[in-house]
């Protein structure tokens, strides 16, 4: 690995509430085109060194605290183990590195058995609540480890965070609230060399996945007003997500570019791909492959960012991981959101270094743990979560 780069897969999907009926038990057109497109990276295909799989809305809220969403984790992780094996192009295996569920919202991440399942050390996961006493309807779960280098090298430590903020367009300043919430209470371990005992941050890391159904939505839709027909706001939408051209034009008022690009209020230092080259996710009639459902107005909901050591402050909109493949899967029609994809081809690893090489940060931007974050869970729900099983936990 000490001379490839390494190639990361993250797939995302709010299941609508469906639990073991919100995937179909084909998961080919999700997980494995993008093991065919990466055959371009090399003369021979390739498989990816790691895959990352977040869900949202996995199950109804009182069945998650009911204790339910282990079982639905578990069952979900041996379909979806035995697709990407299935569907490698040099039938490579997999090790589930862990895998976390808190209520709704879940994380599973895979590494290649002849590769980064084999050299993984310092598994985490973690967990936190947004909303009425933190409750994990809404909020985020992460999964860090560390790879270490072949020749002995501390190597380096891979972070990743699936979330699920807060729904509906007016609440957009909540939605930011929930972010930075989670920035300061998904907390980790030091990391090796550290001098410090303090938890850190997901930025305390060399590469930041973050991933999930984050929400935004547009700020208006041009010509399409509440008290339209229903064929003609359809003929409006076709118009606005036609093609590459139109659908990019609407970047300019999604709430998430507006926040992330020009007011810098959120997502500081995280990179996305060309999110407007597919259309957006949500909100689907159920059943339907590509027919909106207007109690909501279309939006890009669900979304994939990344950002590593080597990107500069200065230049948010570069980054050193290329990005091969972002796209959705129009084809899963239990959901009212369509799944997202991406493959992220990494930088060169490291040289060997006495401590992990972390993330660059925007000058104004230093985010702090929250020390009372822990506090908060137990006390407002640790006795009853301890007593159902909520969350489920695995670690390899």
């Amino acid at each position: 690995m000490a001379d490839e780069r390494v190639l990361v897969q993250i797939a995302s999907y709010n299941t609508n509430l469906q639990a073991e009926r919100g995937l179909p038990q084909d998961l080919v057109d999700w997980l494995a085109p993008t093991l065919q497109v990466s055959q371009f990276l090399s003369r021979e295909p390739r498989a990816p060194d790691i895959v990352a799989v977040g869900f949202q809305e996995l199950l109804p809220l009182h069945l998650g605290l009911s204790g339910l969403s282990k079982k639905v984790i578990e069952s979900r992780n041996a379909l979806i183990l035995s697709q990407i094996e299935e569907h490698a192009p040099n039938k490579e295996k997999y090790t589930l590195i862990a895998s976390i569920v808190n209520v709704g919202v879940a994380l599973l991440v895979y590494g290649r058995d002849d590769g980064v399942g084999k050299w993984v050390q310092d598994v985490q996961t973690q967990w936190t609540g947004c909303g009425p006493a933190y409750m994990g309807n809404k909020g985020a779960v992460g999964v860090r480890f560390r790879v270490p280098t072949p020749e002995g090298g501390v190597g380096e430590v891979y972070t990743f965070v699936c979330a699920h903020l807060t729904a509906h367009t007016h609440k957009l300043a909540q939605r930011i609230n929930d972010y930075h919430y989670i920035v300061s209470s998904l907390l980790f371990d030091p990391l090796p060399g550290s001098f410090s005992n303090e938890p850190t941050t997901m930025h305390s890391t060399s590469h930041l996945f973050f991933f999930g159904d984050l929400n935004f939505r547009f700020t208006s839709l041009p010509g399409i007003e509440s008290h339209m027909p229903r064929a003609q706001v359809d003929s409006a939408l076709e118009v606005l997500l036609h093609d590459d051209a139109s659908r990019k034009e609407l970047v300019k008022l999604d709430q998430l570019s507006i926040e992330r690009d020009v007011k810098k209020s959120i997502f500081a230092g995280l990179r996305e791909g060309e999110f407007w080259r597919f259309k957006c996710t949500y909100k689907y009639k159920l059943g339907e492959v590509d027919k909106y459902d207007l109690k909501r107005h279309p939006a890009w909901t669900d979304r994939i960012m990344y950002t590593t050591y080597t990107d500069s402050p200065e230049t948010p909109d570069r980054s050193s991981i290329s990005n091969a493949l972002y796209t959705s899967i129009p084809s899963y029609t239990t959901s009212d959101h369509k799944p997202v994809v991406s493959i992220l081809l990494l930088p060169l690893p490291s040289p060997i270094l006495q401590s992990p090489p972390v993330l660059r940060l925007p000058a104004h931007y230093q985010p702090l743990p929250d020390r009372l974050a822990i506090l908060k869970r137990v006390c407002d729900h640790g006795d009853w979560e301890l007593r159902l099983g909520v969350r489920g936990v695995e670690l390899v």
